[in-house]
């Protein structure tokens, strides 16, 4: 069953967590001193500088689709692009800076409204309307560490692409860019089309057609450590025990 409240609550903190991410890669390319982001508009707090219209379009279908065993916020941002040259630190420091700037705040906003969490009197959970809102701090602590997390993936348009690209020596590096124009397909492959395939095939038991269903749970052990709370239904994600 389809939990609407949740489904929109995880768009929304998708959104937002996506917004901040990209923004932080734009922020700190121009600390760096690449106006590139800046001209091109990315260093703005819009949705429409920073929204990927097929990664936003996957993160609704598998609010509202669970799939691969519950909602979960997949999906990605627009990348943003840097003149590499004009960072300081060099080419390869520079572009590993962005590319971890983005990961790092978004772990730290996750972690940062799960400790909040810790700090909520218990009294507040007998409150129905309080529940809704300590409901939406945990899907947007889940949310910016899965935005964190799925970023870490060797795979375009995701950051661990750019890191592992920026690592490779150059010959690895350019057979490994090759992989990028299929980088939004594998994406889809695994997120939603393989538990889609197990749904169908009623083998979604198997644990390769389950794995946005294992990233969450893990996700959300997480925020269960950090905010010293329970939170163990990933379907409705605000089960306090």
């Amino acid at each position: 069953m389809i939990n609407v409240v949740l489904a929109f609550m995880i768009i929304i903190c998708f959104l937002i967590a996506t917004v901040i991410h990209e923004y932080v890669h734009a922020l700190t390319a121009s600390l760096l001193g690449d106006p590139t982001p800046r001209i091109q508009g990315r260093q703005s707090l819009g949705l429409r500088a920073h929204l990927d219209p097929l990664g936003t379009l996957l993160c609704v279908v598998l609010a509202f689709t669970p799939v691969g065993g519950g909602p979960i916020a997949l999906g990605w941002g627009k990348p943003v692009k840097t003149d590499p040259w004009k960072l300081r630190g060099g080419p390869n420091v520079g572009t590993l800076v962005v590319s971890f700037s983005g990961i790092l705040a978004s772990l730290t906003l996750g972690f940062l409204m799960a400790f909040l969490i810790r700090l909520l009197p218990a009294a507040l959970y007998e409150n129905l309307i309080v529940m809704r809102v300590v409901q939406f701090m945990v899907v947007f602590a889940a949310t910016n560490i899965v935005v964190g997390l799925f970023n870490l993936l060797p795979i375009y348009p995701l950051d661990g692409y750019q890191i592992l690209y920026t690592l490779l020596p150059s010959r690895q590096a350019l057979k490994f860019a090759r992989s990028a124009q299929y980088g939004p397909l594998i994406i889809m492959f695994i997120v939603f089309l393989l538990p889609l395939l197990g749904s169908l095939t009623r083998t979604n038991g198997f644990f390769l057609f389950r794995l946005p269903f294992f990233f969450m749970e893990a996700v959300l052990s997480l925020v269960s450590l950090t905010s010293g709370k329970l939170f163990t239904d990933v379907y409705f994600l605000y089960n306090i025990l």
